[in-house]
């Protein structure tokens, strides 16, 4: 009961140390399970015993048998489905065929490269070697997410690497399932066959369930055939339910069935999947801190001694300095990525989760069949996890920094709520060139924002998974647009200094818009138009024009006009460069009007004659 009990104490107290440090979590997960299994029985237990025994060993233990692996499977099946929930297709409409290749071209090149480096540096088999390459394929959610986090990056670096570390787990574990399978069948006589048939039944099975019961709890969710209180748990079980109906029909199929699941739920017309995703989430959290507390106290000392040698140091190099980067350019060649961001992409290669349950399954398998040099596995992929983790967390923003793709200036916007206006408005924005992203708890509004191509995420402003979301790092400009003046000061309360750096403004409410002297310094557009007036224009006039100016002294007298015409309400000005300034509810204008500069309005088209007059 005190190991269990421990165990989640430390897991979380891990975790709120990641959280004010700003590091992955695994850094200090993997320390404390260190330090309360291999360190604590060497140096700090008088009767040389770990303090947390992960498997039963005759007097104290966790898990008799292979109860560990068993919870290790179905807990990483979770943490999968999770995330296969937030991948969405629309991120990767710029670098789908980056990932594409990354998580093809980049592993075959990973799993060849480290395997040779494995065979030739340690001695191991062939079979062994490329065991511990297929693991280490894999780069993990759970460990970029943080890292990029607090890194304003360009959207399409952000899509790149989260898509990768999703996508490359159920491959990398499929890399190692055959390779396992390869070791695994005794004798020479059909070993190719039987394990690429092996293979095969993975690849059909896992695709077919995870497809089939996505579509199936799709269809009861949105039929109200779950009642509310139980959709989660209901879930929950949906997701073990395929886990082991897969790996009933096809051995290590689970992982593959899961994440297909997660994706296809993803991106279906789910109208619950905000709230599935907020406790898978927690869920995930929950089981990652006791997952890797486990598994790290699970090794003993001689693993790690087997380490402490120049072959690990070089090991490490080779795969950090050589092997990453040689996929990533492979797998960026004639892409829209430049030298500098696939440099960065191939700085930025952390394994995770995946890596480290899956080489403690099969190593400790290995062992017990008494394959030499299996014991090299578990120790090899752990050191890789923990040092690619250490060196990303401490250096990637500096790395950034030093290849120029860190954005000093923040040129994305995120506009709270997705009514009419603000697909209008996003719309040309991003007709203009605009990385615009578009927030509403309205799922109808996220839809029709979606079928018009536009970015849009379901969110509750008052959640913190905005705060969480790495592909909003390149946002700088915040508008806050819904038809209440709450949520519209909370929004930019909350979220001006995370996405507002350039600017954060907001609809004025119609109390502000009848007091001339209450103007506030964020108001948006016009002291005399809020969401009402502008939902009007919209219905009446749904078009964004623009209007080539002559100086300031025309672009003044327009405004004149448009305080006595309410069918015109004046948004952007674009220069001659086509960059485009936010013109807030005070006007005042502190640049001079160029040549070419041009006025944006919402409304009906703007008569020139009364103007001049």
């Amino acid at each position: 009961m005190i190991e269990l009990a421990g165990i989640i104490i430390l897991g979380i107290l891990a975790q709120w140390v990641a959280w004010r440090l700003k590091i992955p979590a695994i850094l200090p997960l993997i320390l404390v399970g260190l330090l309360v299994g291999p360190i604590a029985a060497e140096f700090l237990s008088d009767d040389k015993q770990k303090w947390i025994e992960p498997i039963w060993n005759g007097k104290k233990g966790l898990f008799p048998g292979e109860s560990l692996y068993y919870f290790v499977s179905l807990a990483i099946s979770i943490i999968l489905f999770e995330g296969g929930l937030t991948l969405k297709r629309n991120e990767v409409k710029n670098v789908g065929p980056v990932i594409t290749k990354l998580i093809t071209v980049g592993a075959v090149i990973t799993f060849f490269g480290a395997g040779l480096a494995a065979h030739f540096l340690f001695g191991l088999s062939w079979e062994l070697s490329f065991l511990f390459s297929g693991l280490i394929i894999v780069t993990g959610p759970t460990v970029i997410t943080p890292i990029l986090r607090n890194i304003p990056l360009k959207k399409d670096i952000s899509a790149v690497l989260k898509w990768e570390g999703i996508l490359i787990d159920p491959i990398g574990a499929l890399v190692a399932v055959l390779v396992f399978e390869f070791i695994s069948v005794e004798g020479d006589s059909g070993f190719t066959k039987t394990a690429f048939m092996e293979f095969g039944k993975i690849v059909l099975f896992g695709t077919t369930f995870g497809f089939t019961f996505a579509h199936g709890l799709a269809f009861a969710i949105n039929k109200k055939l779950i009642p509310h209180y139980l959709l989660n748990v209901v879930s929950l079980s949906v997701v073990l339910l395929v886990f082991v109906e897969s790996e009933i029909f096809a051995h290590e199929s689970g992982l593959l069935a899961v994440v297909v699941m997660g994706m296809v739920l993803g991106n279906s017309k789910l109208e619950n999947l905000k709230e599935l995703l907020y406790f898978k989430e927690s869920l995930s959290v929950l089981l990652i801190s006791i997952l890797f507390i486990l598994l790290a106290a699970n090794i003993n000392i001689e693993d790690l001694y087997l380490l402490y040698n120049w072959k690990t140091a070089v090991l490490f190099l080779v795969v950090v300095l050589i092997i990453r980067p040689l996929a990533v350019f492979a797998s960026t060649h004639k892409s829209s990525l430049n030298i500098n961001e696939r440099l960065f992409v191939s700085w930025v290669g952390p394994r995770g989760i995946v890596a480290a349950g899956i080489a403690s399954l099969f190593g400790s398998k290995l062992i017990k069949q008494g394959v030499e040099g299996a014991e090299y596995i578990t120790p090899l992929v752990f050191m890789i996890v923990l040092g690619t983790v250490l060196l990303n967390a401490t250096t990637a923003r500096l790395f950034a920094k030093a290849v120029g793709v860190f954005l000093t200036k923040s040129d994305g916007i995120l506009i709270v709520g997705a009514s009419k206006v603000s697909r209008l408005l996003a719309h040309y924005l991003d007709a203009n060139n605009r990385n615009v992203v578009l927030i509403d708890s309205n799922q109808t509004n996220i839809e029709k924002a979606k079928e018009m191509g536009l970015d849009a995420i379901s969110t509750d402003i008052y959640s913190n998974t905005l705060s969480d979301n790495i592909e909003l790092n390149d946002v700088g400009y915040l508008m806050a647009l819904t038809g209440s003046p709450d949520i519209n000061r909370y929004a930019i309360t909350k979220f001006s200094k995370q996405f507002g750096e350039n600017g954060a403004f907001r609809l004025v409410s119609k109390d502000e818009m009848r007091d001339e002297n209450n103007n506030p310094k964020e108001g948006l557009f016009s002291h005399t138009d809020d969401y009402e007036s502008l939902m009007n224009v919209s219905k009446n006039y749904p078009s964004i024009q623009e209007i080539l100016l002559d100086n300031k002294e025309h672009y003044n007298s327009i405004i004149e006009l448009t305080k006595s015409d309410k069918d015109i309400i004046p948004i952007f000005l674009k220069d001659s460069n086509d960059e485009l300034i936010i013109i807030s509810s005070d006007n005042n204008l502190a640049k001079d009007i160029g040549e070419n500069w041009k006025l944006v309005y919402l409304g009906k088209p703007i008569d020139i004659e009364k103007v001049n007059a």
